[in-house]
C-alpha cells in the first residue's frame, strides 16, 4: 500500500494526545451530553430578542427598503392624482340648559344636561338624517348643478330617476361629508363640509348650523306641547278617580261603624288612624290593668294572713306582758345560780311565766283571726271590680277586632284614596311649571360662521406620505415575519442543539472563493481556523481523545461534508498523525478532483473483490495524508457496502494509520449512510446553514439513531457574518493580518494542542 514516507509508525491514541494538555481530559458538556443539557446550554448562547429582530432587520433590509419605498412612491402618485377638496367650518356653542327665566324644571330633567350624555347626544344630532334632509329642504340641493358637482354628483339628474332616490343621493352625499368636531375642554363644536367647491361647502356649513338650532327650538316647541296635553288628559282622569275613591271610603266607614277620631299623614299618606272603639278600648285596658293590680296584691295580704301588719300590731299589745315575763325570766335564772327547781319560791316564778306566756298566745289568736277576715274581704272586693272590667274590655275587643276586619278594606280604599291624591297634586304642579317655564332660553348659539376657505384641505402630501410610510412599515413587517418562518433551515448556531438535540462541534463560515483546497492549506484563513476549533471540539468527543474512525454525512448534497472531510483529515495531518481519507461516496464522487487525484480504482474495486489495497491508495499533497478514492461507480453501492469486506477494509487500514476519515454519501433517500455508520466510532453531521429544513434534519438523525449509530456532533456548514452575529461569531483570522508573530504563535499552540 502506497503511503506517505513521512508517515509515524503507527501507534494507539492515548490520553496525552487530547486536545487540551497532557492530561487526560473529562467529556465536556459540548460532547454526547443529553439533550435537556443541550438546550440548556444552547440557552445560555441565545440572545436577546430585541437583538434577534434586529438581524432579522439586517438580513431582509433590502426587501423592507423596497416594499417602503414602493409604498412612498404609491402615496405621492395618488395624493398627485386625488382632486383638491375644501373645507369651511362654522363654530357652534352648545351651553347646557340652565339659564330658565324662572327657576322651575322644564320638560327635559337637569341632571340631563350635566350628564356625559347630553353632548354625545347633541354630536349625534349634529350628523342626524333628519338635519340632512332639513339642509337639503332649506337650500334646494336636489336641483341645484354646483352642489352635485362639488359632490361629485351626477349634474343632471336622469329624466326617469325618482324624486325620493334624488332626495336620497343628495343626503348621502350630505352625511358623507359633513364633519363634526368638538373643541376639547369646551362647549364649542366645528362643524366642518368639505367639496371640491370653496363656496359650496361654506353654504353647506353655515346652513347646517342654523338648521340645528332652529331644529333645537322647534323640538323644544314640540315637546312643551306634547306634555301640555298629555297632563291636562292625565289630570282630568285623576280628578274624576279621586273624587270616585273619597267617596266610597266615606260609605265603606258608615256602613262598618267606622267612626274617626284622629288621623296621621306622612308625605300626604295617611299612615295611622285613631278610632273611637280603640280609645274606649285604650281606656278600659288601662283600668283593668289597674285592677288586675289591686286584686293581686290583695291576694298576696290574704294568702299571707297579713303577717307583717299582724305582727306590728301583735308586738304593741303584748308588749308590757313580753316585758314582765322578760323580768321573771331573768330573775329564775338568777335563783337557778344558787337554788334547785323545786325550790319553792323558784318553781312560783315559773309558775308565773307559764302564766305570762299563754296570755301572749291568746292575745295574738285574738289579732290574728280579725286582720284575716278585714283581708278576705278586701279581696273579694278587687276579685269582682277584675271580672266586671275584664268582661268590659271582652265586649270592646269582640267589636274593635270587628273593626279591624273591616278596616282592612277600609285601609285599601284609604291608600287609593291617597295614591291618587298625590298623583293628581304631583301631575298639577307640573302641569303649571311647565306653563310658567315655557320654552325658555335657547342654549345653542352660532359663534363663527363660516367662512369661504382660501385654499385645499385636500390632499395633504405629508399626511398621505406619513400614511404611505405606516402601511409600508405594517406590509413589511408583515412580509419579513412570513419570510423568516418561511425558512425552515437552521439559521444559527444556537438552534443546533435546540432544534435537533445534538451538539455543536462548530461552525465554517461562508467562502467567497472557489479554491477550497488553498484556503484549507492557508492556515490564516477564516476556513482553516474554522475546522481547527471543530477538531478541538472533536478530541473531546470520547475519553480517549479524537476518534480512530470517523464517518462524515449530511441530508442532501452541497452541504459541505466533502470539503470538512478533506479538511478534517488536513488538519488531523498537520499534527503529524497519519490519516487516511476515504471517499465512501460512491455514487457521487469528488475527494479526487479536490486533490487533483485519478479515480480510475478505489473503494469500489477493492469491495468488488480486489484483495490488494496498497494500489489503490494514493498519497496526496498534504503531508501524513492518503486518500482511497470512490473508485468506479458500482451498479448497486448499498449491496457492496452491506458486504462483509468493509469491515474488513476498515480494520486493515486502522493498523496502517491512526486515523480514518470516510466521507459518506447523504443520508436522505440512500441506505449507505446508515450501513457505514454501524463501522466507524462516530459520525459527524454536516448541516448547511439556511439549506435543508429542520425536518429533513430530523430524519436524518432519526435514520442514524435506528441503526445505532453514535453521533459525535453537528457542524454548521456555509455560514454568513450576519448569522454569526446571533453570538457564534468567532473573530476567523483574529491577528493574522496584524501580527505575523501572534498569527504563527498560534498555529503553534493548536497544533500542540492536539
Amino acid at each position: 500500500m502506497t503511503t506517505s514516507p513521512e508517515r509515524r509508525e503507527p501507534k494507539m491514541y492515548t490520553s496525552k494526545d487530547a486536545l487540551s494538555g497532557a492530561q487526560a481530559a473529562p467529556v465536556p458538556p459540548s460532547a454526547g451530553y443529553p439533550n435537556d443539557a443541550a438546550k440548556a446550554v444552547a440557552a445560555e448562547a441565545q440572545v436577546p430578542v430585541l437583538l434577534e429582530y434586529w438581524y432579522v432587520v439586517r438580513r431582509w433590509r433590502w426587501v423592507i427598503a423596497g416594499i417602503i419605498l414602493a409604498a412612498l412612491v404609491i402615496g405621492a402618485l395618488l395624493t398627485m392624482l386625488m382632486t383638491p377638496m375644501y373645507t369651511a367650518s362654522a363654530r357652534l356653542e352648545i351651553a347646557r340648559a340652565e339659564r330658565n327665566v324662572a327657576p322651575i324644571e322644564g320638560v327635559e330633567r337637569a341632571e340631563f344636561y350635566s350628564s356625559p350624555e347630553f353632548y354625545q347626544t347633541q354630536y349625534n344630532l349634529l350628523r342626524a338624517r333628519s338635519l340632512a334632509e332639513r339642509v337639503a329642504r332649506e337650500l334646494r340641493l336636489s336641483r341645484d348643478e354646483q352642489f352635485r358637482a362639488a359632490v361629485g354628483l351626477q349634474v343632471e339628474p336622469a329624466e326617469g330617476l325618482l324624486a325620493a332616490n334624488r332626495d336620497a343621493a343628495v343626503v348621502g352625499a350630505l352625511l358623507a361629508n359633513i364633519a363634526v368636531k368638538p373643541v376639547q375642554n369646551s362647549s364649542l363644536v366645528d362643524v366642518s363640509f368639505t367639496s371640491a367647491d370653496p363656496t359650496v361647502s361654506a353654504k353647506i356649513a353655515n346652513a347646517w348650523a342654523e338648521q340645528f338650532v332652529e331644529a333645537s327650538i322647534a323640538r323644544r316647541f314640540e315637546a312643551t306641547a306634547d306634555a301640555r296635553e298629555f297632563l291636562e288628559t292625565r289630570l282630568n282622569d285623576l280628578r274624576g278617580r279621586l273624587e270616585t275613591s273619597e267617596r266610597e271610603l266615606i260609605d265603606y266607614a258608615e256602613q262598618a261603624g267606622i267612626v274617626t277620631i284622629d288621623t296621621t299623614e306622612v308625605d300626604g299618606r295617611t299612615t295611622n288612624r285613631r278610632t273611637l272603639a280603640s280609645s274606649d278600648l285604650q281606656a278600659l285596658n288601662e283600668e283593668l290593668a289597674r285592677a288586675t293590680a289591686e286584686r293581686m296584691a290583695a291576694q298576696s295580704q290574704a294568702a299571707n294572713a297579713g303577717a307583717s301588719d299582724t305582727q306590728a300590731v301583735t308586738a304593741s299589745i303584748t308588749a308590757p306582758l313580753r316585758q314582765r315575763r322578760a323580768e321573771l325570766s331573768a330573775e329564775y335564772d338568777r335563783m337557778m345560780v344558787q337554788f334547785e327547781p323545786s325550790y319553792p319560791p323558784a318553781q312560783a316564778l315559773r309558775e308565773q311565766i307559764e302564766a305570762l306566756d299563754q296570755s301572749i298566745a291568746r292575745e295574738e289568736g285574738r289579732i290574728r283571726s280579725n286582720q284575716s277576715a278585714a283581708l278576705n274581704a278586701q279581696y273579694r272586693a278587687a276579685l269582682a271590680r277584675e271580672q266586671q272590667l275584664s268582661g268590659r274590655v271582652s265586649q270592646l275587643r269582640a267589636q274593635f277586632n270587628a273593626q279591624q276586619r273591616a278596616g282592612i278594606e277600609n285601609n285599601i280604599i284609604q291608600r287609593e284614596v291617597d295614591t291618587n291624591r298625590e298623583l293628581y297634586n304631583s301631575l298639577l304642579q307640573r302641569y303649571k311649571e311647565i306653563g310658567v317655564a315655557g320654552v325658555g332660553a335657547n342654549n345653542i348659539a352660532i359663534v363663527d360662521e363660516a367662512e369661504v376657505p382660501g385654499g385645499p384641505s385636500q390632499p395633504n402630501l405629508m399626511f398621505n406620505l406619513g400614511l404611505a410610510l405606516l402601511a409600508g412599515i405594517i406590509v413589511a413587517g408583515a412580509t419579513t415575519l412570513a419570510l423568516n418562518q418561511i425558512d425552515e433551515g437552521v439559521r444559527t448556531p444556537a438552534e443546533v442543539p435546540i432544534k435537533l438535540s445534538v451538539p455543536l462541534l462548530g461552525s465554517v463560515p461562508a467562502q467567497q472563493r472557489e479554491d477550497l483546497i488553498s484556503e484549507i492549506d492557508d492556515v490564516k484563513s477564516e476556513l482553516s481556523e474554522a475546522y481547527l476549533s471543530i477538531l478541538s471540539s472533536l478530541s473531546f468527543s470520547t475519553n480517549h481523545g479524537l476518534p480512530k474512525s470517523v464517518m462524515v454525512t449530511s441530508t442532501r448534497a452541497a452541504e459541505g461534508k466533502s470539503t470538512s472531510s478533506l479538511a478534517l483529515a488536513t488538519m488531523i495531518a498537520r499534527s503529524d498523525r497519519s490519516v487516511l481519507l476515504i471517499d465512501a461516496d460512491m455514487r457521487k464522487a469528488s475527494l479526487h478532483e479536490f486533490l487533483g487525484l485519478s479515480n480510475t480504482v478505489g473503494l469500489s474495486n477493492y469491495l468488488a473483490g480486489d484483495e490488494d489495497l496498497r494500489p489503490l491508495v494514493q498519497r496526496t499533497p498534504v503531508k501524513g495524508m492518503s486518500l482511497l478514492t470512490a473508485g468506479p461507480k458500482p451498479p448497486s453501492a448499498a449491496e457492496l457496502l452491506s458486504g462483509e469486506r468493509f469491515p474488513q477494509l476498515l480494520g486493515q487500514v486502522l493498523r496502517e494509520f491512526q486515523h480514518v476519515v470516510i466521507d459518506g454519501p447523504p443520508i436522505l433517500g440512500l441506505a449507505d449512510a446508515p450501513l457505514l455508520s454501524r463501522q466507524v466510532e462516530g459520525c459527524i453531521f454536516v448541516i448547511q446553514a439556511r439549506g435543508v429544513p429542520v425536518r429533513g434534519a430530523r430524519h436524518s438523525l432519526a435514520r442514524l439513531q435506528i441503526a445505532n449509530a453514535n453521533v459525535l456532533g453537528a457542524i454548521l456548514t456555509k455560514l454568513e457574518r450576519t448569522d454569526a452575529a446571533y453570538g457564534y461569531g468567532y473573530g476567523y483570522g483574529y491577528g493574522y493580518g496584524h501580527n505575523d508573530e501572534e498569527a504563527a504563535g498560534q498555529e503553534g499552540q493548536s497544533r500542540s494542542a492536539l
